[in-house]
């Protein structure tokens, strides 16, 4: 078969698709780039937002109609908790829910496919991953989350913890290592979780990586700030774990993290940053806030802004909320009317670009090892590279036509940033 793949959302969609691209490759099966060319799309959908269910919906639509021959296959949080209104859409083949999703190529094979010889068993070739041109992997290590934020639908859509093991991890870095690339990113809903439910803990893991892999860059996808341990940024004396954490707060009002039923208090989580940077130099700590939560009040807001300016991130991604069914925060009084999220909105999406341009200022002059991802030609025949910095700051270069970078790791001199807030380097 032909398959294409498609996600919507979180990292960990990501990484699921990677893990599945791998699975139908070596079940014999190809992986197309273009949904015109397959014999079978796979959605794999998102519902952390109004917004996303929509584009999940639309996507849908758009797979249906771009190939209607295929056969349609789709999973994620939408398809699991709209089941029955996405099983009846117009070319929806299958529908895999989130509790079944890891044996969803098997699944997929077993309805729709002929056996074949494995692909793997006659030709060496590259992982999928990498054919599609990319540079950094995300690694699924959990799924699942014992907590219940009062906004998030994710929880109710993924259910409980489920930890993969660390053999199955470290072997699944060791193979793509081996085809050639440089940066993992472990990620799952709960990622702060991995282990809870098998004795282990994220900390194990992350000495387990160190150990029995050679990977040179590794790197976290969300963790919450309270899962972190205090010896946790004692790991970051190995040059492998690259000096970023994206760390979610959602509101810098107290009052605010109380109805989210966050576990983590403002002063903790000042502390926690404090505490990355002064272990880590360069650390660059990112973040969530969530924009008009109900009751969410004048005071409450200059609070957010005030604290968010304290504590500086690197980038913050900015959330106006949305009522989700399903969730206790939809049942909230004193929702928050959207002219003023909007105008709330426009003010931390200005602090933030002011917050991002002073980090980045602070990075130049320094010299630091960048992986190179995609290049480009420019007009004066020169090529043009973008790639990161350990602390994940994005990074231009122009070299001439004949230097490929594509997939290495080269020592860059940061000598500015640009207009679209890009480093530039030498």
């Amino acid at each position: 078969m032909k398959v294409h793949l498609k996600a919507l959302g979180c990292r960990l969609n990501e990484a699921e698709l990677e893990q599945w691209s791998q699975q139908f490759r070596s079940g014999g099966h190809d992986i197309v780039p273009d949904a015109l060319d397959a014999d079978v799309l796979v959605l794999n959908t998102c519902a952390v937002t109004n917004e996303a269910s929509s584009k999940s919906r639309r996507l849908m639509h758009r797979l249906y109609r771009e190939n209607p021959a295929a056969k349609l296959v789709v999973s994620g949080c939408y398809a699991s908790l709209q089941a029955a209104e996405v099983a009846e859409t117009l070319g929806v083949d299958l529908v895999i829910p989130n509790t079944e999703k890891d044996q969803l190529p098997q699944t997929v094979m077993q309805h729709f496919e002929l056996p074949v010889m494995p692909a793997i068993a006659t030709e060496p070739g590259e992982a999928p991953l990498f054919i599609r041109g990319r540079h950094r992997a995300f690694i699924k290590i959990q799924d699942g989350c014992r907590y219940r934020c009062t906004f998030c639908i994710v929880t109710v859509a993924r259910g409980d913890e489920r930890s993969r093991t660390e053999d199955d991890i470290i072997s699944e870095i060791n193979t793509l290592y081996q085809q050639g690339i440089q940066e993992v990113v472990l990620t799952g809903v709960h990622v702060g979780g991995y282990g809870s439910d098998t004795g282990t803990s994220l900390y194990a893991l992350v000495q387990a990586i160190l150990r029995e892999t050679d990977i040179p860059r590794i790197r976290f996808a969300s963790v919450e700030p309270w899962d972190l341990p205090d010896d946790f940024f004692a790991l970051f004396t190995n040059p492998r774990l690259m000096p970023h954490m994206h760390l979610p707060l959602q509101s810098g009002a107290d009052s605010v993290l109380r109805r989210m039923a966050r576990r983590c208090k403002t002063t903790e989580f000042a502390a926690l940053v404090a505490e990355a940077r002064r272990s880590v130099p360069g650390f660059n700590v990112t973040t969530d806030i969530i924009v008009g939560f109900p009751g969410e009040t004048d005071e409450e807001w200059a609070q957010t802004l005030a604290y968010v300016e304290s504590v500086g991130f690197g980038h913050l991604h900015i959330f106006s909320y949305s009522i989700r069914e399903g969730t206790k925060a939809g049942r909230l009084p004193d929702q928050v009317a959207e002219t003023v999220k909007k105008a709330r909105s426009q003010a931390l999406h200005s602090l933030g670009e002011r917050l991002k341009h002073d980090w980045l200022q602070q990075q130049i002059g320094q010299t630091v090892p960048v992986l190179w991802e995609y290049g480009r030609s420019s007009d004066d025949g020169q090529q043009i590279y973008t790639g990161y910095t350990p602390n994940y700051c994005k990074v231009r270069v122009s070299v001439a036509d004949n230097i490929a970078l594509e997939n290495t790791v080269g020592q860059t001199l940061l000598t500015g940033v640009d207009d679209n807030a890009v480093l530039t380097g030498v």
